[in-house]
């Protein structure tokens, strides 16, 4: 069912929202003809790295750090406003992420809660989902659990699925009533924003295109890896004043090799966290 309050919110509302809810949607980030063009550079690179399967894997887990377009895009001052919101003037990306489903796939993601499995030592962080295809219903969009990220992390079992997008297949052992969720329809050029806390979820896709979204997670500076690694963040709002993360320059260019040598780096320190 469609959530009474999923309309296009007034930026002085997204914070009371987004308190009560843990989300808020819809951001109007770009318009349309903007997030076509996203796709398009996108898909091109996708192109571009078909023929070799290790490099489009890192691609599409560091699309910020690859291709400047995304680089631009992780801050965006729309996505830093409402990030802004939620967290406060100091913003990092901890990851930028590229989540696809293909025409007619069974493909999902469980319900789960994002920080169960990301060594991070608080909850200062949201995730702000944009949204470069249609993502409706049909097309397997998010569902959210209003009000679920008042808890803390609830118990997860990794189920390893292939039709799972999730790294390990990770999935809340509570039962959610289905019910409870709101739908989180998206037009391409818009961004939901939820907690990291908060019970989400998207279905296969059953249309006759892509389903395409990027997850950008923002932190605060004060967070830190639980191992004392320092991951690769972007800072993109204010100050660093804490040391607790590496800190990533713009990318030197398109698809540059020492951009996915700096992206391979920090994979190996993240799969000891995430794995």
């Amino acid at each position: 069912m469609q959530h009474p309050n999923a309309v296009l919110l007034r930026p002085e509302s997204i914070d009371a929202f987004y308190e009560t809810n843990g989300y808020a949607l819809p951001i109007e980030v770009m318009d349309e003809q903007d997030a076509y063009v996203l796709r398009q550079d996108l898909e091109a690179a996708e192109a571009e790295l078909k023929d070799d399967p290790e490099k489009l894997l890192l691609f599409r887990s560091y699309p910020d750090r690859l291709l400047p377009s995304f680089d631009k895009l992780i801050r965006n001052e729309k996505l830093i406003e409402a990030a802004t919101s939620a967290l406060g003037p100091n913003l990092m990306v901890w990851s930028a992420g590229l989540f696809i489903k293909e025409p007619h796939t069974n493909k999902i993601v469980s319900w789960h809660q994002d920080l169960t499995y990301w060594g991070l030592d608080d909850a200062q962080e949201a995730t702000c989902w944009v949204a470069l295809s249609p993502a409706t219903q049909e097309s397997g969009c998010m569902r959210f659990v209003p009000g679920s990220h008042k808890n803390s992390l609830a118990p997860h079992m990794d189920t390893y699925s292939d039709e799972n997008l999730l790294s390990r297949g990770q999935e809340l052992a509570v039962k959610v009533d289905e019910k409870d969720a709101v739908i989180a329809a998206l037009k391409p050029g818009q961004a939901s924003m939820h907690h990291g806390h908060t019970f989400h979820a998207s279905g296969p896709n059953r249309t006759d295109d892509r389903r395409i979204g990027l997850a950008i997670r923002y932190i605060r500076p004060d967070m830190k890896q639980e191992t004392g690694d320092k991951t690769l963040v972007s800072m993109v709002s204010g100050i660093d004043k804490y040391g607790h993360f590496k800190l990533a320059n713009t990318p030197k260019g398109r698809l540059h090799e020492d951009d996915f040598e700096l992206c391979r780096q920090d994979q190996k320190i993240r799969a000891k966290i995430l794995y």
